[in-house]
């Protein structure tokens, strides 16, 4: 039997309410300690909360969910009280003093709430990123994934799979005298097709982890051609030392923002030239050139045709220029505030090309480990050994069902609830 847990749920007092929930095989026994009766199941009722001596600790409004019909699968009172420190803590007392009941520890409720079935390990994974979200692209993610798209998505293949793997049974159970290697009037290869083009594709799209990290944006070009100031522009404070001294910028900087909902991860690198003296400069310069290589957007403020493959040319200090040089893609001025908007916008629709700022699931990167294993094994099945073909079926259902942690260990949970606050 599950132990019976307790804990403040809704944010450190003080606070206009508190919600203290209660949940587990002696919750009900709690509640009616405390409030005396509770009322009808998913009705709030106001009740004189009491401790075991009748002192009065609280007026409050007691809810009763009784199981299994809730989020944690098991009975589940909730206390909605006013929301002072003395209030809270003098409730929390009156429980701990219950027999059989227990201060939650970080993620227990959800992780009741996985064990008894009323959630998987993805939308429970999708819970914990919508926690830690900070920005609207990072909410959205989480929380397609926390009601279950993703879940439902891995089931819809799991259901599809169960067919062709049946399929492939019924052939060895009834091909002729045991030859499970001959040709057969089933051909799996062909029902795995459309499989594979749906799994495929949910490869194609970003990590969820992408929307944490956010868009790399480099700033590269040769000494003086204003990388800094438009680094610092587009922070909008001065992260990176100006000066008119070539090779200022000696190193990389880094700085995250969020713009319009999208993480960037902005990089000022040194200038970029084949001749330095100065040692330092020359570990930033190589620096530099590797980078240009891994950014998602490269922004160039050098000359136009020395411009890598796929980067956004920019004319920087247009103000300083007499005229702007040919075949660039934007002009900016640090005095000139819209052309920086200009650019922001053009760095806003590249990240949502990147990033794909749809509804659609997007999965972990260890999700996309279970996927890719999948979708390796299937992709050997041909039709020429039935047995073969089976095992690889059976090997891509166990890597699916581990999304939906099916076979999940407990320091893999240990790991993921430990990512949850106290009352969660």
């Amino acid at each position: 039997m599950t132990r019976t847990i307790y804990a403040l749920s809704s944010g450190r007092p003080p606070a206009a309410i508190a919600v203290v929930r209660v949940s587990g095989p002696a919750a009900r026994k709690a509640g009616v300690a405390l409030a005396g009766s509770l009322p009808r199941p998913r009705y709030a009722a106001l009740r004189r909360l009491r401790d075991s001596g009748g002192a009065t600790l609280d007026q409050a409004l007691v809810l009763f969910f009784p199981g299994p019909h809730t989020a944690t699968g098991e009975d589940l009172v909730e206390f909605h009280l006013h929301g002072g420190r003395a209030v809270v803590a003098a409730v929390e007392r009156a429980l701990a003093a219950q027999p059989g009941l227990s201060l939650a520890e970080p993620g227990e409720f959800t992780r009741q709430s996985l064990i008894n079935g009323r959630v998987d390990l993805a939308q429970t994974e999708g819970l914990a990123d919508l926690l830690e979200a900070e920005t609207e692209m990072q909410r959205r993610a989480a929380l397609t994934i926390a009601d279950g798209v993703v879940s439902r998505q891995v089931e819809g293949w799991l259901d599809r799979l169960s067919g062709i793997a049946a399929r492939v049974e019924a052939e060895l159970d009834f091909s002729d005298e045991g030859d499970v290697s001959a040709a057969t009037a089933f051909d799996p290869t062909s029902a795995l097709v459309p499989l594979l083009d749906d799994i495929a594709a949910l490869l194609d799209r970003p990590p969820v982890e992408r929307l944490r990290d956010g868009i790399t944006v480099v700033i590269a070009g040769p000494r003086n051609a204003g990388k800094s100031s438009l680094f610092n522009a587009l922070l909008g404070r001065d992260a990176a030392i100006v000066t008119d001294i070539a090779g200022t910028t000696r190193d990389v900087l880094e700085a995250q923002v969020v713009r319009d909902g999208l993480p960037f991860r902005l990089i000022d690198t040194a200038g970029l030239t084949d001749r330095t003296s100065d040692p330092i400069e020359a570990i930033g310069i190589l620096k530099a050139r590797d980078l240009l290589e891994f950014a998602d957007v490269l922004l160039w403020l050098g000359g136009p045709d020395e411009a890598p493959a796929g980067a956004i040319r920019i004319a920087a200090q247009i103000d300083r220029r007499a005229a702007a040089p040919q075949n660039i893609d934007l002009s900016t001025s640090i005095h000139d505030p819209s052309s920086i908007d200009a650019l922001w916008n053009v760095l806003s629709v590249r990240a949502r090309t990147s990033l794909l700022t749809s509804d659609l699931p997007l999965l972990r990167e260890h999700q996309r480990a279970l996927v890719d294993r999948a979708l390796g094994e299937l992709r050997q099945i041909d039709g020429q050994d039935l047995l073969i073909d089976a095992e690889r079926l059976r090997i891509a259902n166990v890597a699916l069902a581990g999304i939906l942690g099916r076979d999940a260990t407990e320091a893999m949970l240990d790991a993921l609830f430990g990512r949850f606050c106290l009352g969660k």
